[in-house]
């Protein structure tokens, strides 16, 4: 474990009503993914059911572009009609190798028809076709039912582009709150929450206690 914060964002010296929390993402996923050994844009999504049940799963982040980190998914699935009813969620990174963690909270959007479909156009086809066979989240008799459809799907798409379902597409979460944290010795690990203002685009700041 290291005995000191090894980013600039913790030195005391740092102004961070001053600093820019998403770029500091950025630059931390970068970072993280010139690490060896994981997943750099896997992070766990969180949204809350009808009844208020909260629910968790791990989505990979397909890109920041807007102002939010965008990932794709069938809207007829669980986390899908979930944000349909309650569009707040919230994700998080976690990169032991580096020691990081980030935690980002706010609503969600959908992308542009347009941003979904030169998305969908450039993934592998089978995993377009997978797209169009899978009910997600639905039950099924077994996996044999999967592989009948997917055949049958990769007939029916043959003499074509396979075009994007319309309830699959890509969301936007637009944060409000983005903390970040780091490993430190004694379990006195470093935080900072950087909090949206209301009357414009910039950020307040803060230092959290362990």
């Amino acid at each position: 474990m290291k005995t000191m914060a090894t980013d600039i964002i913790f030195d005391p010296s740092t102004d961070i009503e001053n600093l820019e929390p998403l770029g500091i993402f950025g630059r931390w996923l970068e970072e993280a993914k010139n690490a060896s050994g994981f997943m750099a844009t896997a992070m766990s999504l969180a949204t809350v059911s009808r009844n208020g049940t909260p629910d968790v799963r791990m989505v990979l982040l397909q890109a920041v572009s807007a102002g939010g980190l965008v990932f794709f998914t069938n809207l007829k699935s669980a986390k899908g009609q979930h944000l349909q009813i309650n569009s707040s969620a919230a994700v998080c990174f976690h990169w032991p190798v580096k020691g990081q963690q980030v935690r980002l909270r706010g609503p969600v959007e959908c992308v542009t028809d347009s941003y979904a479909d030169d998305y969908f156009a450039n993934r592998p086809r089978g995993a377009q076709i997978g797209a169009h066979a899978s009910a997600q989240s639905a039950p099924i008799p077994g996996r044999a039912t999967l592989e009948a459809r997917l055949r049958e799907l990769d007939k029916q798409f043959v003499s074509g582009p396979v075009p994007r379902p319309e309830h699959w597409t890509g969301l936007r979460l637009i944060p409000d709150e983005i903390e970040f944290w780091e490993d430190g010795s004694n379990r006195l690990h470093d935080r900072l929450l950087f909090t949206r203002k209301a009357e414009d685009d910039g950020w307040t700041a803060q230092r959290l206690s362990p």
